[in-house]
């Protein structure tokens, strides 16, 4: 099935609102965020999730087109008692994004997507297990990207980490190498706790991209500019956008080498997808 593009797919910041705080809706995509997710699951306590759903079902009519198309709507995890209820109301609101806590298996999509024929999916790697089963889930229809729950995931490993978070680098090099093998946007980094510490959330957006995810998740608004900043092209990787697809342009086909390196199909489309997040296609 080919869903319509997204404009979420070249997003670089992604902000958590808890579902039950529908006054921070407007704030949440008016912070410069380019995708705002509505939380259903961690953000609610367990008595307040059927109120968080009435909340989001009375607050949606209110929220633009436009403005819904920039919006993922985390739902509880498959197999708890409030998934059902929350695929219901998804598909009640025709929701555009939504993102899968706990995605264990390529079953956990294809669920929602019996309901949800329409929506782009977002699965959350937060396992052992869904890393187990991470190509079959990248690959399933109606995937757009993949995240990484990186705070769960240490707990489920039992893993204590340093500051940079070094001891679960193996699982963010899995989550982009089964991206890149399913041919789908660059996934998402986990979020860092610190809203106050620039350097350190501007450090860990950097690795982020360095290691090829194409966002972070955020938990306040104040991080979205360190992340936005960390994310964005340089002036030398521009340039270099830009003789690459000269050349390529140039070369009627031919094999060509820029910066005495050769340029193929996955160096063109790195190129064209730099330029888009300078904002110059």
């Amino acid at each position: 099935m080919n869903l319509p593009p997204s404009p979420l797919s070249d997003a670089c910041s992604f902000l958590f609102v808890p579902a039950t705080q529908p006054e921070r809706y407007g704030k949440a995509l008016a912070s410069g965020a380019d995708g705002v997710i509505i939380d259903l699951e961690d953000a609610v306590g367990l008595d307040d999730k059927a109120k968080a759903r009435e909340i989001l079902k009375n607050t949606w009519p209110s929220i633009s087109i436009d403005q819904k198309h920039r919006i993922v709507v985390r739902c509880n995890a498959p197999g708890s008692s409030f998934y059902a209820a929350d695929l219901i109301l998804a598909k009640e609101l025709q929701v555009r994004h939504l993102m899968i806590p706990k995605t264990e298996s390529r079953d956990h999509i294809n669920g929602a997507a019996e309901e949800l024929k329409n929506t782009a999916f977002i699965p959350m790697i937060e396992t052992p297990l869904g890393l187990h089963h991470l190509n079959e889930i990248a690959s399933t229809e109606q995937v757009l990207r993949l995240a990484l729950g990186n705070l769960d995931m240490q707990v489920e490993l039992g893993i204590s980490c340093d500051d940079n978070e070094t001891e679960i680098d193996t699982a963010r090099f899995m989550l982009v190498l089964a991206s890149k093998l399913a041919q789908i946007a660059p996934p998402l980094d986990g979020v860092t706790p610190s809203t106050d510490d620039e350097p350190r959330i501007f450090a860990h957006a950097q690795k982020a991209k360095r290691f090829g995810f194409g966002a972070k998740l955020c938990i306040h608004p104040k991080q979205i500019p360190i992340i936005k900043r960390a994310f964005s092209p340089t002036i030398e990787e521009i340039s270099w956008a830009k003789r690459v697809i000269a050349a390529d342009n140039a070369s009627n086909g031919q094999a060509v080498k820029v910066d005495g390196k050769m340029v193929d199909r996955p160096v063109v489309m790195l190129a064209h997808r730099i330029l888009r997040l300078a904002g110059n296609p």
